[in-house]
């Protein structure tokens, strides 16, 4: 793939003036050969797998930078899940191998590190049952480690004894680390229809069928579309559509650049790109405020869903023509705290849950960051869950859950995570309880349009 002079120059340009950056560069790496009996020896082989094959990725990623101007504003890891790896130790607890994952990316210098995970769409082998009951003990005492689980597939359905037991996960871990908020649920997402190629945190993971080390990399630039929105005289729906394809194009163009240059480096295959245009808490630098320089006066009021749905398909689009392989989410997210404007709309009373769930249908995951009243029932989290994992479900994609019950607050208070998890106010969620429904075991089967052989 060939990049023009002009190519580069108008993306050092973006990077100046319209918050432009490349979000992630991710590298995947397979733990199955360090699958042990004893724990602290497992722990051992995946500190020195994941030292020794990712070694260069900070140092690569910082050449890139000085290279071509272009912010790569987090190095990452995902590993297998470690469910998988962790199913062959005795004792009854991961926790070792979640200090060692930490232990490595403190060492190499990485942001943050995925695939303390699991797939329970289907059921509880024993290493994904340890793995689960070792979430909060690991979220709590590491700094870098992220958690993600499979709750449900299109395949599978629904498995509502997951989707409980991982509510009380979540209100457990959000206990646990009371003196910050809850923080440690920042590190912890559910999935519906989890993907294997994510370079996002907190979901990233390294799947089953990937080679035994990739790099993949996750663009961003809703800065970049936001300023060309601004710019451009009125547009009509197809004008608009056909405005964001080809800025879509041109910021996955350098992500592709990026990536490639990456594995040439490091001598380590490219995987694929991550479309999402990924919001941080920088004024400027939000999905809702492209949705609002569409024309809607606040995110959350009517039409809301359908400019974000036609974002959403124009951004996969224009991205995936600029690429060799798109993968990941690739879409828009929609995370609460990590975006200013959606914190304002939530704050104005334009955005509520109910209406962010809506929105969900159309866009890359889900209720992302999205804090709760510390005081909302294992009961009510499990049926927030169960609603968007139906989501996902029935409409073949994924959607996901990062909720997050901030201990000793309430609906319309502040809480602020710091960094890239940004800050912004508690939603209130429906007080009328689900419980008869979410405990009634075992898993909602799969839509009839499953069935696909």
């Amino acid at each position: 793939m060939v990049y023009s002079l002009e190519e580069v120059i108008e993306t050092i340009t973006a990077v100046g003036v319209e918050t432009f950056d490349i979000r992630t560069i991710t590298l995947g790496i397979s733990l199955l050969s360090c699958a042990d009996e004893n724990v602290n020896a497992c722990a051992q082989k995946i500190f020195e797998k994941v030292t020794t094959v990712g070694r260069n990725l900070v140092p690569t990623a910082k050449a890139i930078e000085k290279k071509y101007g272009i912010p790569i504003i987090n190095k990452r890891i995902s590993v297998t899940p470690i469910g998988q790896v962790g199913a062959a130790c005795r004792g009854n607890t991961l926790v070792p191998l979640a200090k060692a994952l930490d232990d490595a990316a403190e060492l190499l210098g990485v942001d943050f590190v995925g695939g303390f995970s699991a797939n329970l769409q289907k059921g509880f082998t024993r290493g994904d049952q340890l793995l689960v009951n070792s979430i909060p003990d690991a979220l709590c005492t590491t700094k870098r480690v992220c958690s993600s689980v499979n709750l449900a597939s299109s395949q599978a359905g629904i498995n509502m004894d997951a989707v409980y037991r991982m509510a009380e996960i979540i209100k457990e871990t959000s206990e646990r680390t009371r003196d910050k908020d809850g923080l440690g649920c920042a590190k912890l997402v559910v999935f519906a229809n989890m993907v294997e190629d994510n370079p996002f945190m907190a979901g990233a993971v390294h799947g089953a069928g990937e080679a035994e080390a990739i790099l993949h990399v996750g663009v961003s630039g809703p800065g970049v579309v936001r300023a060309a929105l601004m710019d451009s005289a009125p547009l009509s729906f197809g004008e608009l559509s056909e405005l964001i394809k080809k800025m879509a194009f041109k910021i996955t163009r350098v992500g592709e650049l990026v990536g490639r240059e990456a594995s040439r480096i490091m001598g380590i295959p490219f995987g694929v790109i991550d479309l999402s245009l990924a919001p941080t808490p920088a004024e400027g630098d939000s999905v809702a405020d492209i949705l609002e320089a569409m024309g809607l006066e606040r995110t959350g009021c009517h039409g809301t869903t359908a400019a974000l749905a036609l974002l959403n398909d124009a951004v996969k689009k224009g991205g995936v023509m600029a690429c060799s392989y798109a993968g990941g989410l690739s879409g828009a997210f929609i995370p609460v705290t990590e975006d200013a404007s959606m914190c304002r709309a939530v704050r104005e009373g334009a955005l509520n849950i109910q209406k962010l769930e809506a929105m969900t249908c159309v866009c890359s995951v889900g209720l992302d960051m999205v804090a709760i009243p510390g005081d909302t029932s294992v009961d009510i989290i499990a049926g927030i869950i169960a609603d968007e994992m139906a989501i996902g479900v029935i409409n073949h994609k994924t959607t996901a859950c990062r909720l997050i019950p901030v201990p000793g607050k309430k609906a319309g208070e502040e809480v602020d995570f710091g960094g890239l998890l940004g800050k912004g106010p508690i939603m209130e969620v429906t007080r009328q309880s689900p419980a008869v429904f979410v405990r009634r075991g075992g898993r909602i089967p799969p839509p009839i349009h499953s069935m696909k052989n």
